[in-house]
C-alpha cells in the first residue's frame, strides 16, 4: 500500500488546513487508517484514526472538536480538516494503514503503511 500525504503549510494561529491522504492500491473497506504527528524531539503522536467499514472515528484529546476525520471512498482518499489551529500543532504529520483492523486505534505500532508526511506549521 503506498500512502501519499498533501496539504500541509504554514498557518497562522486559529486558522485551518486539510490534509489529504492519497492511497494507490487499497479498498477501503479493508483497511483502518489513523493520523499521526511527530513534533522535533517528541514522539510520533496518534491524533485520529477511522476505521475500515462504518466509518468509525476516534480522535485524541488534543484534537477533539478541532479535527475531524472523513473518508472518500470512491476515491481512495481520507482527510484531516483541522481547524482552530494552534502552534503546538506544528508537526509533521502522517497517514497510515492496516489491514483488517476492528475499529482503529491511536496506536502508531498497529498500522504497518506509513506515508512521508507532510509539514504542518502554525505560527505567526
Amino acid at each position: 500500500v503506498q500512502l501519499v500525504e498533501s496539504g500541509g503549510g504554514l498557518v497562522q494561529p486559529g486558522g485551518s488546513l486539510r490534509l489529504s491522504c492519497a492511497t494507490s492500491t487499497f479498498t477501503a473497506d479493508y483497511y483502518a487508517l489513523g493520523w499521526f504527528r511527530q513534533a522535533p524531539g517528541k514522539e510520533r503522536e496518534g491524533i485520529g484514526c477511522i476505521s475500515r467499514r462504518d466509518d468509525f472515528t476516534r480522535y485524541a484529546t488534543s484534537v477533539k472538536g478541532r479535527f475531524t476525520i472523513a473518508r472518500d471512498k470512491a476515491k481512495n482518499m481520507v482527510f484531516l480538516q483541522m481547524n482552530s489551529l494552534k502552534p503546538e500543532d506544528t508537526a509533521l504529520y502522517y497517514c497510515a494503514t492496516v489491514l483488517g483492523l476492528d475499529g482503529c486505534s491511536l496506536r502508531p505500532g498497529t498500522y504497518d503503511s506509513w506515508g512521508q508526511g507532510t509539514q504542518v506549521t502554525v505560527s505567526s
